[in-house]
């Protein structure tokens, strides 16, 4: 039963992301280079929570959106049977990052979407993908994160 919540929650998450990369808008160039700054430290600090397994607190710091759309007690169980097979995080390097005004299935709004080449204990050829979103207060916050 929870490995078919799982690979539902997984499908959904793939869906989503599979279809962040059709719909990007072009931006300004000031615009999408000041964002992706603010984006990359909110998502950095997001994923130390990760790493060190505050999988519970990481729903806490993560944008209303993300919040809205699964509750805590089932995100903390979903990334942790993701990230446990995993091991520790060895090394994590930036792939790319690119500023949007909309996405597929996503309110309007100012996103990133970065990956990161992760190497991890058990897993040494990682990609993850990670959306941070300005939320309503103006703070950047993770909206979605995915593992490959």
């Amino acid at each position: 039963m929870m490995t078919s919540v799982i690979r539902g929650t997984v499908a959904w998450l793939t869906g989503l992301l599979l279809l962040l990369g059709l719909a990007m808008p072009a931006v300004p160039a000031q615009e999408g280079a000041t964002a992706v700054a603010e984006a990359r430290k909110a998502a950095e600090a997001w994923l130390k929570l990760l790493d060190r397994g505050q999988y519970a607190k990481s729903w806490d710091e993560a944008a209303s959106l993300f919040r809205d759309a699964m509750a805590r007690d089932a995100w903390a169980g979903t990334v942790q049977k993701v990230r446990a097979p995993l091991g520790q995080v060895k090394s994590r390097k930036l792939r790319g990052a690119q500023y949007a005004t909309s996405l597929p299935n996503a309110p309007p709004g100012q996103y990133v979407v970065i990956q990161y080449d992760a190497s991890f204990e058990h897993r040494p050829a990682v990609v993850e993908t990670i959306t941070p979103m300005l939320d309503a207060d103006g703070t950047w916050r993770v909206s979605g994160y995915y593992v490959r």
